[in-house]
């Protein structure tokens, strides 16, 4: 209920307030003896607790019980006091449960009708009189009372339903960040291994035996470096539109899967490597596209590591994709150097394989074979996703 409370100087100036109208009322209206000392002294101290009534609402209205009573029973102004009583009821019904504010206004309605019962037989009438005001105002608080606890439960539903929008766009941000760094690093790492792999082999046959230059393999090797630039910048071109207007629709085309396969072999293999590519999956359109999609960034980056870390010129590498029990299974093994035998700081290629095989749903492993290479292998469910 804090955020209903007012400044805190608001209940001093109505105690002030309250307090100069019924010195008024005490005077001018005939309702009882006018007071004395004693009378003004008991009026003024009901309504100073007033001033805490926020803060210590039941406390408040037994401390004003308290003072009021002996007032009434000493047949003072009975109208005076109504006002400061009143309020206070009101507060406790406002910010008090609903049973204790039942007990305290039973307690209230008791002490009223002892004090009647004391002072005036005869007052049947003043006594429903007074406890159909007491009744009025404890419905009337707790009516407020629960009309703030549901605009508050809405503001709070309101402030988590947007916290939870904000979370969610920040969650999505963070995995598109991912994936574009993903797509990022599949398409450079591997350009850029092709384009380094290339360029050796034509820097080799260049200084090999100069005065027999072999030119075809020389413009062959350039050839392959220029083709594999043309298709970086296309796939960058792509990723970078995407980037700098986050509203466009989609305009990249089809996602790469199996059929890309043989590609991605034909360009390792223009890199001197040998490449045995085999797919044995019947109906390949039964693979879902983000699955197929999974496997050939998997086969890619599992291709340029081979590539880049084999330290051999003979280097043979095996490539296995199969479907088995409702899961596309991709094995990429060498029998190179391995991925470990690399130098400097280690790349993001291995964590990359494995957030693309658990963005479908599988697992992917990774590590040396026995004896000498390395082997990749993922097991990517092709089912739906729950």
């Amino acid at each position: 209920m804090e955020r209903w409370v007012r400044h805190p100087w608001a209940d001093v100036w109505l105690a002030a307030g309250l307090a100069v109208v019924d010195s008024v009322l005490a005077v001018l209206v005939l309702d009882g003896r006018r007071p004395d000392t004693l009378g003004w002294a008991l009026l003024l101290a009901g309504h100073v607790p007033l001033v805490w009534r926020r803060r210590y609402p039941v406390l408040v209205l037994c401390q004003m019980v308290v003072l009021i009573t002996p007032y009434h029973a000493l047949d003072y102004n009975h109208t005076a006091p109504i006002a400061p009583t009143l309020l206070a009821l009101y507060t406790v019904a406002v910010t008090s449960p609903a049973r204790r504010t039942l007990v305290v206004g039973s307690v209230v309605i008791g002490v009223t009708l002892t004090l009647n019962a004391l002072t005036n037989l005869d007052g049947m009438v003043e006594f429903l009189r007074i406890s159909g005001w007491i009744f009025a105002v404890l419905l009337f608080g707790g009516y407020i009372r629960v009309h703030r606890e549901n605009v508050t439960a809405a503001l709070d539903r309101a402030e988590r339903a947007e916290r939870t929008r904000e979370e969610e766009a920040r969650r999505r941000v963070a995995e598109e960040r991912l994936r574009i760094a993903r797509d990022l690093h599949d398409l450079l790492a591997h350009s850029i291994t092709l384009i380094g792999v290339q360029t050796s082999v034509a820097a080799h046959v260049l200084a090999a035996d100069p005065g027999r230059l072999d030119r075809a393999a020389v413009a062959q090797a350039l050839d392959d470096i220029a083709e594999t630039c043309r298709s970086a910048r296309g796939e960058l071109r792509t990723t970078l539109e995407v980037l700098r207007d986050p509203g466009a629709p989609e305009t990249r085309g089809p996602l790469p899967g199996l059929h890309s396969l043989p590609d991605l072999a034909e360009t390792a293999r223009a890199t001197g490597a040998e490449v045995e590519l085999s797919v044995r999956r019947e109906g390949e359109d039964t693979v879902p596209p983000a699955v197929g999609a999974a496997a050939y960034r998997i086969v890619q980056e599992a291709l340029t590591n081979a590539v880049r870390h084999g330290g051999r010129d003979d280097l043979r590498v095996r490539v296995s994709v199969y479907g088995d029990e409702g899961a596309l299974r991709v094995t990429v093994s060498d029998d190179g150097a391995g991925a470990g035998a690399g130098v400097g700081t280690p790349g993001f290629g291995l964590v990359g394989m494995r957030e693309r095989a658990r963005s479908v749903g599988g697992t992917l492993e990774a590590g040396p074979r026995e004896g000498e290479g390395f082997e990749v292998c993922a097991v990517l469910p092709m089912g739906e996703r729950r």
